[in-house]
């Protein structure tokens, strides 16, 4: 059994496979068991987890389904009973017009029974554990069933006991290939007479600390990108004895969960001794707008400062300022190490060129020629809102590979969904469809950011970030990843690399800082000379 946490900055990367993949080695693995053995396999890991997490709980809730998942809890259950503890078992029963549940979760239920255990159709008043056997990776929570009003119900019991809770292969609700949730904020349902409401939308704004999800026979997509990080809280992974078919090459992975081995920041402490600046490649940051009304100066020093710290041998910022404006800046007095130039005065061809970071409207004017020239370019914020709105700038983007031109888009969810012409809300319902789309559409490398950045690329498996917390959602802290991209690829790295390489150190520094510094905020500027 291996621990599998956002949190810990996992050293290796991990296959992640969707609900077909699943099936599938599902299906070969019990192919060469006898019956019921994976069934059994799972139910004693669950219960082996239950007494890591909980070694003193006496009176333990198993929340069972109609299908698999519930025979999962039985299995559990039986072992629970079997060590000394008190299980509480409680079924939802099976749906309208079945009879019966699947023959692997049949047989479980009957041998809790036959072991002595009962089993109600009612939530215990009291326990001191709690286990969500309810769903799985079977079905996602739908308001036409019956079943699913009693389902909200215990949940909302389970988040409100301040028990520690765990759920079976995934959090009911959760779609284990997106990372969508069913129980959306406006979910409610009525239960006797008592009105329920999702648990989701405290779990979107608080992880508690005692939310554990132990993933079975596989690792799933949705664990790690958009609600799946709140609702999981710390996963565990147990593969039930199964070799992975992912690792073997026999079944493609989905996607990567990022980590360590696949986000290596290019070397500079054992750099040769006879380096010298240039070795470590030029970046230039075009962005900061100065206008009558709007001055984002900032941005683009945010951008420049990330860059710096990250190893750059030479940082460049050109400002987008009106002619004469009086906000102009030519030094940073925090960071005199930047050099200011005009635009005009880049080196597009050779330089790692950062565009957007505040660039506000002007950046539309200077894009044609960025698109055009710039050899190595990371497009952020406005560059790319400018980008949505104009179909010959997306055409100029789409040529860019065909010219062999390296190009990487960091857009959040309403950036993309303003690229896709879409809506935030359908970009964040399926996040890895969204950034292999954008990927395929503007031939490009796209980082997605959000909970459980996305990194995609033509001919390459995406990646999930597995580093980063709340702390990162701030203003400007996207400008520092923009810079710190610009300098990995500067570095030497090639595109998609280079985004893996930052968005996995951008994450780890906040998961340090709230570490070593619980409770205080992380700024961005503070972040930007943090990245190494």
């Amino acid at each position: 059994m291996q621990r599998i946490s956002s949190a810990s900055n996992p050293s290796s990367s991990q296959p992640l496979l969707n609900v077909a993949a699943t099936r599938q080695i599902e299906q070969l693995a019990a192919a060469d068991l006898p019956p019921q053995t994976l069934m059994q396999r799972a139910g004693l890991a669950v219960a082996r987890l239950t007494l890591a997490l909980a070694p003193h709980a006496q009176r333990i809730w198993i929340a069972c389904g109609p299908g698999n998942n519930g025979g999962d809890g039985f299995e559990a259950a039986l072992q629970l009973h079997r060590w000394g503890k008190t299980v509480l078992l409680s079924w939802t029963g099976l749906p309208a017009g079945k009879t019966q549940s699947p023959p692997d979760a049949q047989a479980a239920r009957e041998r809790a029974l036959a072991a002595g255990l009962q089993i109600s159709q009612h939530a215990p008043e009291a326990f001191d554990f709690c286990i969500d056997a309810l769903l799985g990776i079977g079905a996602s929570l739908d308001p036409r069933r019956d079943s699913t009003a009693l389902m909200q119900h215990w949940l909302r019991l389970m988040q409100q006991s301040g028990a520690a809770c765990l759920a079976v292969d995934l959090p009911t609700g959760l779609d284990a290939d997106t990372g969508a949730s069913s129980r959306n904020d406006n979910d409610s349902a009525k239960v006797g007479h008592v009105t329920t409401k999702s648990i989701a939308a405290r779990a979107r704004t608080t992880v508690a600390q005692s939310t554990f999800t132990l993933s079975l026979l596989t690792l799933k997509p949705g664990l790690f990108t958009a609600h799946g990080r709140d609702l999981a809280g710390e996963v565990w992974f147990d593969d039930l004895g199964v070799k992975s078919a992912a690792s073997a090459g026999l079944i493609a992975p989905s996607a990567w969960l990022l980590g360590a081995d696949r986000a290596a920041l290019p070397p500079r402490a054992t750099a040769a001794h006879a380096s010298h600046k240039g070795s470590f490649g030029d970046v230039a940051v075009l962005g900061g707008e100065s206008a009558a009304h709007s001055h984002m100066t900032g941005a683009a020093l945010l951008a420049a400062r990330a860059a710096l710290h990250a190893g750059a041998g030479k940082v460049y910022v050109a400002l987008l300022d009106a002619p004469g404006e009086a906000g102009s800046v030519t030094v940073d007095l925090l960071q005199p190490e930047l050099m200011f130039r005009s635009p005009d005065a880049l080196d597009l061809k050779h330089q790692v060129l950062v565009c957007g970071c505040g660039g506000g409207q002007a950046v539309r004017g200077v894009l044609p020629k960025v698109l055009s020239t710039a050899s190595r370019l990371v497009l952020d914020a406005d560059a790319l809102n400018a980008i949505a709105s104009d179909s010959q700038l997306q055409t100029q983007l789409k040529a860019r590979n065909g010219r062999g031109y390296l190009t990487v888009l960091t857009p959040h969810p309403l950036e993309a969904a303003r690229l896709l012409q879409t809506s935030a809300a359908a970009v964040q319902a399926d996040r890895l469809g969204a950034a292999r789309q954008l990927a395929e559409q503007f031939q490009a490398v796209v980082v997605l950011k959000g909970s459980g950045s996305v990194i995609a690329a033509l001919g390459q498996i995406s990646c999930i970030n597995a580093t980063g917390n709340a702390l990162l959602a701030t203003a400007g802290t996207g400008d520092v990843l923009a810079g710190l991209i610009g300098a990995c690829m500067a570095g030497g790295l090639d595109a998609f690399d280079a985004a893996c390489s930052a968005v996995f150190e951008h994450g780890r520094q906040a998961d340090n800082w709230a570490r070593s510094r619980p409770g205080e905020t992380l700024s961005a500027s503070a972040l930007a000379m943090l990245v190494t």
